[in-house]
């Protein structure tokens, strides 16, 4: 209990930060038969609610219709840890560094042209942030060809591993196993662990990203 304490992320600003630093996300609806179904979709966290754009008609827009409860679920997989990290033989000693946020909330499909066209708008920002586009407004034609799909949170849980729980010793000889690994992620992994690269070698950052 005491290391899942430790792997939650307790602040809300930085689940929504690490919410609108992802592409995609999957939202989980109940089908007509009772069967749980999961669709990735891209999605932007504003008005303090998730929002995604969709096509006017399909299954998952009828689960919506039907009952109103979703969960929505962004990860990100930061590294892998071989096994042989902790013990030259023992596979079970695998482990993965990584960030989750789970939420369980209510769907609606948005009907105000004013909130549909913030949805939209926010999801281009996100998604487009180079611009080279019009901004969408209320009586552009587009506005009501796309079905906005919301979710209002009920519950958020963010969780964390990037070594967090382990003593700065420990902690440091990991990031150096990662970096030996030399995987296209090592750097930024390290990064995101609190942990630079200095002429004396590894050192933990005065302000970690978390």
């Amino acid at each position: 209990m005491q290391l899942l304490g430790r792997l939650e992320i307790k602040s809300k600003e930085k689940i929504i930060k690490f919410l609108n630093e992802q592409e995609t996300g999957r939202i989980c609806s109940i089908d007509k038969d009772g069967y749980p179904q999961i669709i990735p979709m891209n999605f932007v966290y504003t008005n303090d609610a998730i929002y995604m754009h969709s096509h006017t008609k399909g299954e998952k827009i009828e689960n919506i219709k039907r009952d109103k409860k979703v969960g929505f679920e962004v990860d990100k997989s930061l590294e892998f840890l071989p096994s042989y990290f902790t013990d030259p033989l023992d596979a079970s000693q695998a482990d993965t560094l990584y960030i989750s946020v789970v939420i369980k909330g209510t769907s609606s499909l948005v009907s105000d042209t004013n909130e549909k066209t913030l949805a939209l708008n926010a999801l281009m920002k996100k998604y487009q942030p180079e611009g080279g586009y019009e901004n969408i407004r209320p009586n552009m034609k587009v506005v009501d060809e796309v079905a906005i799909i919301k979710v209002i949170p009920l519950t958020i849980r963010g969780k964390y591993k990037i070594g967090q729980h382990l003593d700065r010793k420990t902690r440091l000889d990991l990031a150096q196993k990662i970096l030996d690994r030399n995987t296209p992620t090592a750097k930024n992994t390290l990064e995101i662990m609190g942990i630079k690269q200095t002429e004396n070698g590894l050192e933990m950052s005065e302000e970690p990203l978390w």
